[in-house]
């Protein structure tokens, strides 16, 4: 449920920051896994007859590295930031640079044919049927790409609504840790007057 404009009018910017560790866990998960899709299938998918060329397994190239390995590793990133941030700031830098990373997954082959003499630098399909070509296509680049873009962008969303729930949540935290300190300050008032009195 969304919260009403009554509910969040006396919120400060900290607590309208401040969102569950579980908004965007499951979607930075999923990307993840598929950042590690993209950044390892390129090295292991020619031992199952799964590639691009050059077909050799562990082989390392400059358009392997340029259109696959980095847009792994922001993805990558960009998931673990959006797995364990508790805030809406660094959630959504993480959900934009895996949505980057999956943007490039998209659009990086063809862009390489301005600097790689008018070829696409990470290779062409090894597959020898066309419906195997579409698989190695969508699979290292394509669908790859889109479905990050999609699971960063639907996490953004989800860290742009503050919530019902999450106006309670911070509310009984900031409930607790005032009886906390209360408590641990009652405490060690105690503890001085013990002291002054022996």
């Amino acid at each position: 449920m969304v919260a009403t404009e009554h509910e969040t009018d006396h919120l400060t910017m900290h607590e309208r920051l401040r969102m569950p560790r579980s908004r965007g866990a499951a979607s930075g998960l999923l990307i993840v896994l598929l950042g590690i899709w993209g950044g390892l299938i390129p090295f292991v998918g020619p031992s199952f007859g799964y590639s691009f060329t050059p077909d050799a397994t562990w082989q390392w190239t400059t358009g392997r590295l340029l259109l696959e390995v980095l847009p792994a590793a922001a993805t990558v990133l960009g998931g673990l930031a959006l797995m364990g941030s508790s805030s809406r700031i660094s959630g959504s830098v993480g959900a934009w640079l895996a949505a980057a990373g999956g943007a490039w997954f998209v659009v990086g082959q063809w862009v390489s044919i301005v600097w790689n003499d008018g070829t696409m630098q990470a290779g062409r399909p090894t597959a020898a049927t066309n419906a195997g070509q579409v698989a190695e296509w969508l699979g290292f680049f394509l669908a790859l790409g889109v479905v990050i873009v999609f699971l960063a962008a639907a996490a953004l969303g989800r860290m742009s609504v503050v919530s019902v729930r999450d106006v309670r949540k911070v509310r009984d935290r900031a409930l607790d840790d005032d009886e906390t300190v209360d408590a641990r300050h009652r405490t060690g008032t105690e503890t001085g007057s013990r002291s002054s009195l022996d």
